[in-house]
């Protein structure tokens, strides 16, 4: 599946606020497996409220997706297939946000500082993995809105304003060879 520009701009984005992330991450130091256990204790359930929110918003720009399509697909629409493609691909995006941020909201449901056969020195581990967990699905978040955003951009440019050159919008030429 090719890229474009303006699938490219969003990942930098959401390249860079996952380095932003990290580096808060990073500047926390070293941790101890009770010191990690104490943190995991303390940040689950702000990593349950946080993938419950991805998996809310989630579900809403694919429910508002619908919306979008039904602007961008009337009987007059001069938009490219290209347009059409770029919104499968935030599809297909958004769906996998949601399906893993589901899945580790059951997962830090899990009574893991609870319980005993779990050894001391793994907690670490186990806090390091819910940051990187929590800090992908929040920058993958931000590359969806980036590309919704681009999406809507274009479309107010194309539908909106009647900028006929641009490069997601169908030339006279294109419509008359349908």
């Amino acid at each position: 599946m090719s890229l474009s520009n303006y699938t490219k701009r969003a990942i930098l984005g959401g390249v860079i606020s996952l380095l932003i992330i990290g580096l808060g991450t990073f500047m926390l130091g070293n941790l101890s497996g009770y010191e990690a256990k104490v943190l995991i204790k303390s940040s689950l359930a702000g990593l349950n409220t946080l993938c419950n929110t991805i998996v809310l918003a989630s579900a809403t720009i694919l429910a508002l997706m619908l919306t979008l399509m039904g602007v961008s697909s009337g009987k007059t629409s001069n938009l490219k297939d290209d347009h059409y493609k770029h919104i499968m691909q935030i599809a297909k995006l958004d769906t996998s946000i949601f399906i893993a941020s589901l899945l580790f909201f059951l997962i830090f449901n899990l009574p893991v500082t609870e319980s005993n056969n779990i050894p001391e020195n793994w907690y670490d581990i186990i806090y390091y993995i819910t940051l990187g967990v929590s800090t992908v699905l929040s920058s993958a978040l931000v590359v969806v809105v980036l590309m919704l955003y681009n999406t809507i951009i274009n479309i107010i440019k194309i539908v909106g304003l009647g900028k006929k050159d641009h490069p997601l919008a169908r030339s006279e030429d294109e419509d008359e060879k349908e």
